[in-house]
């Protein structure tokens, strides 16, 4: 999968996605990252991507136009990697292809389901905006808008890569063992994972509870089913 950001603060993404499982991902050419300065697509000798609100208010919103520049280039590129055709997973007649998401505060909620739906695309366009926002136009360019939770930060940046992250957990290859994906918070909606244990066996006289240490694995399932939290 090829992942791309458009973002008026690019270098934000580097640190993330250059360690951890993200960078064992990039390492297999499992996943493409990248990062793009959104004044790339600016015009005017500032560069200038945003502008007083039309009808008053505080703050500055953002342009359309940037953003449509920058998803026509991206677009274009899809299916041919971040550097080269062969770093990148071919799609079959049958594969989604690209996908445009903006990062929003009024958008979908994001969910276990959306990670897994988009994980099926070749190509992830996350925007990022700033400021008071974006001019509403820029909805009609984009597939779809998500957030991650109903607050406001200061940007769409780390919503948009704790959307990537979520998805990359399910490209095939990313984690360790499948299994992983299986058992974990979500994997079930509503229900959150089972309570974890590892060494020491005591601490601070809070014990490990007895039937993980019994080596019966029918008991353990059992234990595991029950401790599962609905939320």
């Amino acid at each position: 999968m090829k992942i791309d950001f458009v973002s008026i603060f690019p270098q934000m993404f580097g640190a993330y996605f250059g360690e951890s499982i993200m960078k064992r991902a990039a390492a297999k050419r499992l996943v493409s990252v990248k990062a793009y300065d959104l004044r790339r697509w600016a015009t005017g000798k500032h560069r200038k991507v945003d502008d007083k609100p039309y009808g008053g208010g505080p703050g500055m919103v953002m342009m359309v136009g940037p953003f449509e520049r920058a998803i026509k280039a991206l677009k274009r590129s899809t299916g041919h990697g971040a550097n080269s055709a062969s770093t990148e997973p071919r799609a079959t007649s049958h594969e989604p292809r690209a996908r445009i998401i903006l990062m929003a505060a009024s958008g979908k909620t994001f969910n276990h389901k959306d990670a897994v739906r988009l994980s099926k695309y070749q190509h992830l366009i996350f925007l990022c905006p700033r400021y008071e926002g974006v001019d509403a136009r820029v909805s009609k360019l984009v597939d779809e808008e998500i957030s991650i939770g109903d607050y406001v930060l200061t940007g769409g940046e780390l919503p948009a890569m704790v959307v990537a992250d979520a998805v990359c957990r399910h490209i095939p290859g990313v984690l360790g063992k499948a299994a992983s994906l299986a058992e974990e918070s979500h994997a079930v909606p509503g229900l959150t994972e089972y309570p974890q244990y590892t060494r020491p066996e005591i601490w601070q006289r809070i014990k490990v509870p007895a039937v993980l240490l019994s080596g019966d694995h029918k008991k353990i399932e059992e234990w595991r089913k029950k401790k599962m939290k609905r939320r």
